[in-house]
Parts: structure tokens; sequence; C-alpha cells
């Protein structure tokens, strides 16, 4: 094992040590964890992939990579260091993709993933992820991503807009079970506003309730990528800052904040392999993840969380090779339950983005980060996202170089 890939602190639990750790609220606690991911964040995937022009077995592909492997490599790291360690993919990321898809070749942007994924790989046996992840203000950062995600928060408003019966519902329940606290921790807000879209597409008959009749495995669709300059520049550095920075950052912290002590660099080595074997099937970028990893290490003893991460680890790898049939379910789904699904699992993330762009420092920089994203006019064929980021750093550096020079860890 390279020096810098941290090794684990005791030995691996054997089977009978994992299954007596096992029990009830660790996998409730996982099944949850699971049932995020497979919701909104896959609604986000289908809504790129489509506006990207993808067909839906390259968009079944790409679900399969990112579930299935990413749910190998969760298995491995939280049996090996015994620890919740569940990894998945970069949903900013994947947003970052959805205008890159307008003048690139899915090709290309394949190409870009795998880029990404060995600069990452290189920084982790280099030891330098932890500088990397220090050198880029956070406020610029989201800054570009909330340029980014701005759009599925209007998408939310045009689905009420244009489609109240199946938009109401969902909004209103995820909004009941937000504000009674007791119902959303037995009934998940996102959860409940997917199950009650489903209700209210079939109830209007909007729904093919056949689509679960006959489950389909997986045939992977092969990607063969092509390596552009433009690709690279537009998307690996915004995409292993999204990784590293935004995702990982978020991860770590909350696993932090239980008590858990995360190895960062043979993380960061992880993602990197991660990204360059996803990216075979067309699958973004693989990260630790934010909320699973929340919600798996909520509660039950500390030592034992690992098990849940495991446990969504093997509904992960079931989810992968049924990717045709759930993929197919979503696209047939009515325009504004998508959406709405979407819209609904990005407004804590776009609310968190804005909060830290222009909470303290760096305000400035991450005004024009966010203003250079939205308004999305690519130059040199290299889309907004990374000249936002760029126009964000260099407008900081010249206007507010005392956030530089006093930044400690807040960069």
């Amino acid at each position: 094992m390279n020096a810098q890939l941290e090794k684990p602190s005791a030995k691996p639990p054997g089977l009978q040590g994992v299954w007596a750790d096992f029990g009830v609220a660790y996998a409730a606690n996982g099944f949850i964890g699971w049932l995020f991911a497979i919701t909104a964040p896959v609604a986000i995937i289908l809504s790129v992939g489509s506006r990207g022009g993808l067909s839906e077995a390259e968009i079944a592909s790409w679900v399969f990579g990112v579930f299935f492997f990413n749910g190998l490599i969760s298995i491995g790291f939280c049996w090996l260091y015994r620890q919740p360690l569940v990894f998945f993919w970069t949903i900013p990321g994947t947003v970052l993709v959805g205008p890159a898809l307008a003048h690139l070749s899915f090709a290309e942007v394949v190409g870009a993933f795998y880029l990404t994924g060995l600069l990452m790989f290189v920084l982790s046996v280099t030891g330098w992820v932890k500088r990397t992840m220090a050198a880029v203000p956070m406020p610029i950062v989201m800054g570009m991503v909330a340029g980014v995600f701005l759009r599925f928060g209007l998408d939310l408003v045009r689905a009420l807009h244009a489609d109240l019966g199946i938009s109401g519902p969902m909004v209103v329940t995820w909004l009941a079970l937000s504000v009674v606290p007791a119902l959303g921790r037995r009934m998940p807000p996102l959860i409940g506003a997917l199950l009650v879209g489903v209700g209210a597409a079939l109830l209007g008959g909007r729904f093919d309730s056949a689509t679960f009749a006959t489950l389909e495995i997986i045939q992977p669709v092969i990607q063969v990528p092509t390596f552009s300059l433009a690709a690279a520049i537009e998307l690996v550095v915004p995409l292993a800052i999204t990784v590293l920075v935004v995702q990982n950052g978020q991860g770590i912290a909350v696993l932090r904040a239980v008590g858990h002590q995360p190895p960062v660099n043979a993380i960061t080595a992880a993602c990197g392999i991660g990204t360059m074997i996803s990216a075979a099937f067309g699958g973004v970028c693989t990260c630790l993840t934010g909320p699973t990893n929340a919600i798996i290490s909520s509660s039950g003893k500390r030592e034992r969380h690992y098990t849940a991460g495991i446990f969504v680890g093997l509904l992960a790898l079931a989810f992968g090779l049924l990717a045709p049939t759930f993929t197919r379910f979503l696209l047939d789904a009515p325009a504004a339950f998508v959406m709405t699904l979407a819209g609904l699992a990005m407004l804590k993330i776009l609310q968190a983005a804005f909060t830290t762009c222009f909470r303290d420092k760096f305000t400035l920089g991450a005004l024009i980060a966010f203003l250079v994203t939205v308004a999305d006019l690519p130059m040199f064929n290299i889309g907004a996202a990374f000249w936002g980021l760029l126009a964000g750093i260099l407008v900081s550096r010249l206007l507010e170089r005392a956030d530089f020079t006093n930044t400690g860890n807040d960069s």
C-alpha cells in the first residue's frame, strides 16, 4: 500500500462479526440511505441524460455504473475501515455535464471522466489532496455550484405552473413532512413526495403501472472515450473540485461530526479508481456521499455504523443490475414528476450553496462565479462553469486579497 494511503486501524471483521454487529436499526438506516440515493439523485441523472440526447440504454448503463461499482467500493471500504464509507456519484458533477452535452459529444465527456479519475488518483498517492481541497475558496466553488443548480429550482416552479395535478401534491407532502419533524423521521420528505407523485400519476392515468411487470437485467453499453482538449479544460478541474471539495468535503465533515476518522487519501484514491471504472459505462465521477453517510451514521452505536454501509452497498448492487427497469420507470413518468422530484432534492443544497457563497468571505468572487455560470455562455467551446470558477477566483484575487491572507481553514 502506498505510504500516503491510510491503513486500517484494526483487523477487518469476519462474516460472523459483521452479522453480530448488524441489526434492525442499521438495516433501517441503510435502507433509507439507499432509498434517498435511488430517488431524486437518479432523477437528476435522467434529467441530464435526456436533455443531453442519450438513449435509454445509455442512461441505464450510466445508472448501472454508478450504483454497481460504487456499491462494491462501499462494501470494501466499510468492511476494511469499519466505518460508514458509502460511495456514490457527484450530483454537482452530474449537473455540470448537462451544459457540456450541448456542445460536446458524450464520448468527449466520458474522456473527461477518465482524466478526472486519473487526476484524483494522482492527488491521493502523492498526498496533495488535502492541499488541493484547501487551495480553492469554498464560497467561490459554491457560487459556481449555485449557478449550475439554479435551473433545477426554476424547473420546480415551472412544473408547478405546468402540471399542478402532479407537482402540487408532491410539494404539499414534502412541506408537511418537513414541517412536522416527527413525521419526517418516519417518512423522509423526498420519499413521501415520490410516493405521492406516483399515486397522483397513477390516479390520473399518467403512469404505466406495467413498468415493473418484467424485471430486466442490465446489458451495459461500453463507452469508448474521446480525449479532447476542450472537454478536458471545461470539465476535469470543475469535476475534480466538486468531488474533492464539495462532495468529499461534506461527507468527511459529516462523519467526523459523529466521531469517525475517515481516511482522506484512501477515499480520494477510491474516487479516482471508481471514476475510471464507472466511466467505461458512461457513469459520472465517484465521490464519498454526504447525505447517505449522514443517514446511516445518525443513530446506533458508532462502532456498528459500518454494517449499515455494507447493507447500502448490497442494495446498490441489486439496483445497478436492475437499472433498465428503474430507468424506464422514470423515463415513462410525466415530465413534471421528474422535474419536481429533482427540484425538491436540490432546494436544501441550493440554499446551502447560497449561504456559503455570501456568508462571510469571498462574496464578490462568489457572486461573479454565480453570474458567469448562470449566463451559460461557453467560450472557445468550453462551458460556463469553468469560466465562472476562473472569473470568481481572479476577481477575488484582485479585489478581495485580504480574504486570502486571513482565510485559515475557511477556504
